[in-house]
């Protein structure tokens, strides 16, 4: 099985993005592509931004008037993806991370920044590859479990706090 993921990383200018976050951004991709079983190459792209942007993006997408930690616009459908015609890599779609959420919710809830975007990512590569968590239930619970177990596998196991927000 081959799971190689291109993660492409950006920024907005005013944003600084903390040593150590791209390499672990990129190892939480792979971690969820290997977890899942996903064959083949694929492409994520990731861009950290302010809570600013991440509210008009929110508003603009989901018709939702406040800022957020994390947005994904999957590309894909049913397990079927657009395919990057250079490198034959299957285009999973999009992520967006709040510096300013993380580092919020990562004090509140009394672990690491990384702890954060480590969580953030894979949730949100999770949400990529099909998985929802909107309507609760077993979905949610399914979703959860995948998340703490990509996690726990990276060395970013939770600790008391169990974040159940959207």
């Amino acid at each position: 099985m081959n799971s190689k993921v291109r993660v492409i990383i950006s920024k907005d200018d005013n944003v600084i993005v903390p040593t150590g976050v791209r390499m672990l951004v990129r190892r939480c991709c792979t971690a969820v592509l290997i977890n899942e079983l996903f064959d083949g190459p694929a492409e994520v792209s990731v861009t950290f931004t302010d809570d600013v942007h991440i509210r008009e993006l929110n508003k603009q997408y989901r018709d939702i008037d406040k800022s957020t930690d994390v947005l994904s616009f999957p590309l894909g459908e049913n397990g079927e993806y657009d395919i990057n015609h250079d490198t034959g890599a299957k285009i999973l779609g999009d992520i967006v991370i709040s510096i300013d959420h993380a580092e919020a919710q990562a004090e509140e809830y009394g672990h690491s920044l990384q702890r954060e975007i480590g969580f953030l990512t894979v949730h949100s590569m999770l949400h990529l590859l099909g998985y929802d968590h909107v309507n609760g239930g077993l979905e949610e619970v399914r979703m959860r479990e995948k998340e703490e177990t990509v996690l726990t596998k990276l060395g970013l196991k939770r600790n008391e706090t169990y974040y159940m927000g959207n």
